[in-house]
């Protein structure tokens, strides 16, 4: 439990006086890059003091320009890990909810953070993907998640269609990532941390006019994913 007091103490230790002073600069020079560094920084830091050691691989994958980062998902410590490892100020997607937190929910909404709505039906959807394209399009890339809630098991499950259709809308590439070791930092359920050595491997882009169609596009994703995994994370049935 002790890491996990480490993690929240940094983030909001730091986070909340960062966000008092950059969200009224934001607010008057419009540039989002000064929050967002520190953002990244404090996501760093906290994830160090926790004991988390993050290695990463494939970064000459990134492609230039916009384009939507697309890992399995094992872990709360996935996002905080992947943040500060994507170029520039990435957008995300997140519960609608989130942006009620006091200063940090303001300071996700003005680094263009697309809300998903859980229980807002078809319109809400509607409203959710067509703000993530109009991101996409302003050049801002993306972080979604393929399996759009964490594996119980550490196991890949089944993807999701929202990052493959705002690939295909957009035409921006997919970067299927693979990330291995927070499944046994942080447990689905769970609230304790545990210290450990993360790994995230960048895989070669997905580019979706190669592609007939979306299961096609899906299939290649999801492939280059599992080929990065070790084989106690691979389903153990074909979905």
């Amino acid at each position: 439990m002790w890491a996990a007091f480490k993690i929240f103490f940094t983030f909001a230790g730091l986070s909340i006086p960062a966000g008092f002073v950059l969200i009224p600069w934001t607010f008057l020079t419009k540039k989002i890059q000064p929050m967002y560094r520190v953002g990244k920084w404090i996501c760093s830091m906290g994830t160090r003091a926790a004991g988390i050691r993050v290695e990463q691989h494939g970064r000459e994958n990134i492609p230039e320009g916009a384009a939507i980062f697309v890992p399995n998902h094992i872990s709360n410590l996935d996002p905080p890990i992947m943040v500060p490892l994507i170029p520039g100020t990435p957008s995300i997607m997140l519960k609608a909810e989130l942006l009620k937190i006091p200063v940090l929910g303001k300071a996700w909404e003005m680094a263009k953070f697309v809300p998903v709505y859980r229980d807002g039906g078809r319109e809400a959807a509607v409203r959710t993907a067509r703000y993530a394209a109009d991101v996409i399009r302003s050049g801002l890339s993306m972080l979604i998640f393929a399996e759009g809630t964490r594996s119980r098991t550490g196991r890949l499950q089944a993807f999701k269609a929202g990052p493959f259709h705002l690939a295909q809308s957009t035409g921006a590439p997919i970067v299927p990532v693979a990330i291995a070791g927070t499944e046994s930092m942080m447990r689905k359920g769970s609230s304790k941390v545990y210290p450990g050595t993360a790994s995230v491997t960048f895989l070669p882009p997905v580019y979706p006019k190669d592609y007939p169609n979306r299961a096609e596009l899906v299939a290649e994703v999801r492939r280059r994913i599992l080929s990065a995994l070790p084989d106690s994370m691979k389903p153990l049935e074909v979905e």
